[in-house]
């Protein structure tokens, strides 16, 4: 008997221990809760890979591991709307990039299955607060489906947060050219008619994978009528998940919110560089935009320079549900770190700062169906957040800590061990 009363006390004093070290109290001159709610100064309680408690001066718990972070500022884990991250490393080497698939319909292909773990690019992002990207299928009209990754886990699985996201559509180009500047030598009508066809054909892909899912409900299918580009679709169909449709164009983008409409599909405009000229359509048609043409330069001569620089407040001001990202590609993915510059740029001309940090945070969250885990800190989220010496959207700011789901992840990366070398490099004597 005083052999198992002995056993109980023992083990109840190791329950107890463990569970005064699942608690983290997170003590900052300020934390960002939401876009538009800050505690200064703040504390977070956590436990676990959970937020339990955030507030100025909150209840805690009798035993907890206090971590005093009083010069740092505590952000959201920022979300990037769409990259290659893990699926390009050098833009100048083929092998190296696995962003891209053959073939022009592809439903089927999900991205997170090809990431590369290991990327060096991935650490990189991550050190200036990057706790998530999308990673996007490229190549083709129909190039796959988006999957959601954390920027941190051993192997793919473990970073993987949702395989599935978005089906990815690239819009037809809608625009026509004179002869003076058409390369083709086609006429204006023949134009026409080539774009007419180019959404028609679209519209016969989405027909026959609408006719498959309807045949295969109302009877039994053979082996050799079952079609894996068919069998991706019907999440997608039935506006379930995302269709993320890629337009810049103003005459793109209306040709793809007409479809949408007509077919009831549930759509994201990514690109969207004209998009602000038709703003109060997306916003009464609720359809969210990922602009990521901050710093591109307009297209035409007799706009004014800084075009893009205002078109994600036009945007966001009309009541656009709007994300902030980097153009697709190769090259973007060496370059997510700048992701929060994006946002920051537009904020001396109309942008909000509370739009700006919702277009790196909780937007993306919630076009990718995630907002219950990630985008803010509230009760019941999970703990990701990252610990800046300032202002996430000042230049002059660096991010210091990170912890992903609870776990504090390291934020050296390929520059930092490099910076490291160099300065432990040989002096020459004089």
């Amino acid at each position: 008997m005083m052999k198992t009363f002995s056993i109980f006390w023992l083990l109840l004093l190791v329950y107890n221990l463990i569970s005064a070290q699942d608690y983290y109290v997170f003590r900052a001159k300020k934390i960002q809760v939401t876009p538009d709610l800050a505690y200064q100064p703040g504390e977070l309680l956590i436990r676990g890979s959970k937020i339990i408690r955030v507030g100025k001066d909150i209840k805690k718990p009798k035993e907890f591991t206090l971590v005093n972070w009083s010069d740092h500022e505590i952000y959201p884990g920022l979300i990037s709307p769409g990259s290659s991250l893990g699926l390009a490393e050098i833009n100048a080497i083929r092998p190296t990039r696995d962003e891209r698939e053959v073939g022009t319909h592809t439903p089927e292909i999900e991205a997170w299955t090809a990431v590369n773990p290991d990327s060096e690019l991935i650490p990189v992002a991550r050190a200036n607060g990057i706790t998530h990207s999308l990673v996007v299928p490229m190549g083709g009209t129909v190039s796959g489906i988006s999957g959601l990754i954390a920027l941190s886990g051993w192997g793919i699985e473990e970073m993987a947060v949702k395989q599935k996201v978005a089906l990815h559509l690239w819009w037809p180009g809608q625009g026509l050219s004179t002869h003076g500047n058409n390369k083709s030598g086609k006429s204006i009508d023949e134009q026409v008619k080539d774009r007419n066809e180019s959404v028609y054909k679209l519209d016969e892909f989405f027909n026959q994978a609408e006719a498959y899912i309807q045949s295969k409900a109302n009877a039994p299918m053979n082996k050799t009528d079952f079609n894996p580009s068919w069998e991706a679709m019907p999440p997608f169909i039935s506006g379930k998940m995302p269709i993320i449709i890629h337009a810049d164009e103003k005459r793109q983008i209306i040709s793809a919110l007409n479809w949408a409409e007509k077919r009831k599909y549930n759509i994201v405009i990514s690109g969207g560089r004209d998009a602000w000229k038709i703003a109060e359509r997306l916003a009464s048609d609720n359809v969210p935009v990922i602009f990521r043409h901050v710093f591109t330069a307009p297209t035409q001569a007799n706009l004014p320079f800084d075009t893009h620089f205002r078109a994600p407040g036009i945007l966001a001001n009309a009541g656009v549900e709007l994300s902030i990202g980097l153009r697709l590609g190769a090259w973007s993915a060496a370059n997510q770190r700048n992701l929060p510059y994006y946002a920051a740029h537009a904020i001396p001309l109309g942008l909000q700062r509370k739009d700006a940090l919702a277009a790196v945070t909780i937007n993306p969250a919630k076009l990718m169906g995630v907002q219950n885990q990630l985008g803010t800190l509230e009760k019941g989220k999970d703990a990701t957040f990252i610990a800046c010496s300032g202002d996430i959207f000042d230049l002059r700011t660096s991010v210091e800590h990170m912890r992903i789901a609870g776990q504090e992840v390291d934020l050296s990366s390929r520059h930092t061990r490099l910076f490291e070398k160099y300065q432990r490099r040989p002096r020459t004597k004089n």
